[in-house]
């Protein structure tokens, strides 16, 4: 399966979670912006993939990093965004979601696991919708050090931006 391949839309990442479903494969999920792939979305999203058979990864789209992270973000378009996600080998199918939250998504695709990174705490707002369809909530490792916001104040402090 090439990268290209792993990009779908939420219709077909629906279908291929039921196919897995149905065949006993557990289906992990995960979201984020992944402006920037640094090292800690690679360990998070290696640590999440064994978490269960398949890891479908909803990638925010432009408009909702706009939303969540302000007018300067994403640097990177969520075209651009989703195959850097999709060329990880761990990672199975990738799709774009436009919602501030991922409780949309996670009733349509019902994931057996649902992850979030360790920088995380409390209650998820998701975490009623992962379990409504019987899917448990894991919260992660966090990798200290490495954030899409901290790479961007570094590099603009070299460059004096």
């Amino acid at each position: 399966m090439t990268t290209m391949d792993k990009i779908v839309d939420i219709k077909s990442a629906e279908r291929d979670a039921e196919k897995a479903r149905v065949t006993g494969l557990k289906v992990v999920t995960t979201n984020g912006c992944f402006d920037l792939l640094h090292p800690g979305h690679i360990a998070y999203l290696e640590e999440a993939k064994e978490q269960g058979d398949l890891l479908f990864v909803a990638v925010n789209s432009d408009s909702s990093v706009k939303e969540n992270k302000g007018d300067l973000r994403p640097v990177n378009s969520e075209r651009d965004r989703c195959r850097m996600v999709a060329s990880l080998a761990c990672v199975d199918k990738v799709f774009i979601f436009n919602e501030k939250d991922p409780r949309t998504y996670i009733k349509i695709i019902k994931p057996a696991i649902h992850v979030k990174g360790g920088d995380y705490s409390g209650r998820l707002i998701e975490q009623d919708a992962v379990e409504e369809s019987g899917g448990i909530v894991r919260l992660l490792k966090f990798l200290p050090g490495y954030s899409t916001t901290e790479l961007i104040n570094r590099i603009s402090k070299a460059y004096k931006v």
